[in-house]
């Protein structure tokens, strides 16, 4: 989930009536024992008010209302309507039922997530297995590492994230993120970029938390591997984007460069919501041997009352030649996203060239 997601009312409408009747219809579709009337009913009530993820359970609770009684005929009805559905929100949504009604039944329970994580994402549907007893559901997830299907895999990885997005924290993962370590070494080479992309996430989440225990662990993977060394680049990005040098030094990158700036610049200097702006520097080399360059740039955000808060993008990792010039430039649009409210003022822009400051601009936020 990142910055660049659809407005919250655009999320909301994912799941909104018209979904209700996909899934409804699915339900019946499954099952004459489904109460095709009554899920929609109970599904209607009280939906215009919901969040997405307020909706992703209210669904599942008016499914209880929808299904039979008896928990294995139900979920057996569920994974059925799940390759019904149009969109992986709503499968999302139907998997949600085996979280809130299947604890009582974990065996069933496992077996059904991970069927239908290939409909849509059981990710947030595992969480509560594994705040109810996360030693016996990770080495379930562990066993699904080896599993045939990308889907199943990448939930291993995924549902175990400790700071999992839109997804409640696991107690055990918040005293411990880094339980589900065997998981990951065992999906490090995965053929599936998918699979690779949730790993790096995944140790992305550590590095918050457990930045010594990451850059040790990473260095013990091989870096004659192209997957690995994927993973290595993407999972320590939080601590590259910090200037950790061990991190830097761990993707061949020193700390520091030698370097001159020359030019760095954002334009337009006064802007309004809405606006794009243009950050734009060159850098020339001033060492005896090529580079490796990661060059970031930090944006510190106006806030109210004169605070700030900053946020480092990514600009361009490349190798530089002695006494080479590169020009590079970035073109960013300020605008609100559901995770970031602008406010007007002064907003400083840093350049950030393996780890260290090495120019900085600024540019003003105009109100209205």
């Amino acid at each position: 989930m990142t910055d660049d997601m659809a407005s919250p009312a655009l999320l909301k409408d994912i799941l909104g009536r018209q979904a209700l009747t996909v899934i409804a219809d699915a339900g019946a579709a499954a099952s004459p024992r489904f109460d095709r009337a009554a899920f929609l009913d109970a599904a209607s009530t009280g939906l215009d008010a919901l969040s997405i993820m307020e909706r992703v359970r209210h669904i599942a609770d008016a499914l209880r209302v929808a299904l039979p009684a008896d928990y294995a005929e139900a979920v057996t009805i569920v994974r059925a309507m799940a390759p019904r559905l149009t969109h992986g929100f709503q499968a999302v949504a139907v998997t949600e039922f085996v979280a809130r009604h299947g604890l009582g039944d974990v065996g069933l329970s496992m077996e059904a997530l991970a069927d239908l994580t290939r409909f849509g994402t059981a990710e947030f549907a595992i969480r509560p297995f594994l705040a109810r007893d996360a030693a016996w559901t990770l080495a379930m997830m562990l066993a699904w590492s080896g599993h045939e299907d990308e889907h199943v895999r990448r939930l291993a990885s995924e549902g175990s994230r400790p700071r999992l997005p839109w997804a409640g924290r696991v107690p055990a993962l918040k005293v411990d993120p880094t339980l589900a370590t065997p998981i990951l070494e065992a999906l490090k080479r995965d053929p599936s970029a998918y699979v690779r992309k949730s790993v790096a996430n995944h140790l992305n989440d550590i590095a918050k938390d457990r930045p010594d225990w990451l850059v040790d662990r990473l260095a013990t993977w091989p870096t004659d591997d192209a997957r690995t060394v994927w993973i290595i680049r993407h999972a320590l990005r939080t601590l590259i984007k910090q200037g950790d040098p061990r991190a830097l030094a761990l993707i061949g990158v020193g700390h520091g460069a030698a370097v001159e700036v020359s030019g760095f610049s954002v334009v337009p200097r006064t802007v309004r919501l809405g606006d794009a702006i243009t950050i734009a520097a060159d850098v020339r080399s001033t060492a005896a041997e090529a580079q490796r360059l990661v060059v970031d740039y930090r944006l510190h955000y106006a806030r109210a009352g004169g605070k700030s808060a900053a946020k480092v993008f990514k600009l361009r990792t490349f190798d530089l030649g002695p006494g080479e010039t590169v020009a590079l430039a970035i073109r960013q649009t300020i605008k609100d996203f559901s995770t970031r409210r602008h406010h007007p003022g002064t907003h400083d822009v840093e350049l950030i060239v393996n780890g260290q400051t090495m120019a900085r601009a600024a540019f003003e936020l105009l109100a209205g």
